[in-house]
């Protein structure tokens, strides 16, 4: 059977990478699809992924920081599919040439970063609890980071201040809603293969280091956050909530 037969996810920041996707396996898993990112084309293209597998899903423009979208996403969900049982709050920035330390970080970069990586949760959230408690509960997963929970020498202080409140959000929605079988559980990937990665990849010989300082000696691949992701939104995560996976090769354990 399939391990999300007949529930309905949410995914922002789905039009590629990670987001992409999770989208693409939890519609082969049986989910229908909500499908919300800034980019268009990208958004219509998983939503053309899924639907030439013969899954369904919808795409609706959402800006993350934009509480009117937000809205209008999980609306867009409700009325395509009449429930929401999966909120997954993939969306995000890596700013790594204008997020830096904070006294180098302008103010308004700042404010970007957090309103993405932060605030966007926050919104999904506020307009989509209320369904998943309509829908008689569900799973909330969150897209957090290692930079949420260590420190770095070249810091992105926005993104690891974001990532790090987004942790504790997470632990304080799992305690809130744990009686309506709402779950809550976040993600920390470490050095994922992902365009919006591609950006900031200098040259070979730097991305050997980096593959080098990982103890599996290689960057992960966006399928495998997916994977960890439909185990947290399927049935065999039913007793997990409020629980951090960190899934980055080894690489924080050194």
């Amino acid at each position: 059977m399939k391990r999300l037969k007949d529930k309905v996810a949410l995914i922002t920041g789905a039009g590629m990478g990670q987001g992409q996707a999770a989208a693409v396996l939890f519609a082969d898993e049986g989910a229908k699809i909500v499908i919300g990112d800034v980019n268009d084309s990208a958004g219509a293209k998983t939503v053309e992924m899924i639907t030439d597998e013969g899954g369904e899903a919808v795409f609706r423009h959402c800006d993350v920081s934009k509480e009117a979208d937000c809205k209008a996403l999980v609306a867009k969900g409700v009325e395509a599919f009449g429930k929401l049982d999966i909120l997954y709050n993939n969306a995000g920035v890596l700013w790594k040439d204008k997020d830096k330390s904070v006294v180098d970080t302008k103010e308004e970069d700042w404010d970007a970063v957090l309103a993405i990586c932060l605030k966007g949760a926050y919104l999904i959230c506020k307009y989509g609890i209320p369904e998943l408690q309509k829908a008689g509960g569900g799973s909330i997963i969150n897209i957090g980071s290692i930079s949420g929970l260590t420190g770095s020498t070249i810091p992105q202080d926005a993104y690891a201040s974001a990532k790090g409140a987004l942790r504790t959000l997470t632990k304080s929605l799992a305690v809130q809603f744990a009686r309506e079988n709402i779950r809550c559980n976040i993600i920390h990937p470490g050095m994922i293969d992902t365009p919006m990665q591609h950006k900031y990849m200098k040259n070979d010989e730097w991305t050997r280091a980096v593959e080098d300082s990982i103890p599996m000696g290689r960057f992960g691949q966006p399928g495998e956050i997916a994977k960890v992701a439909l185990f947290l939104a399927s049935e065999e995560s039913s007793y997990m909530t409020g629980a951090e996976l960190v899934v980055d090769g080894g690489f924080i354990a050194t």
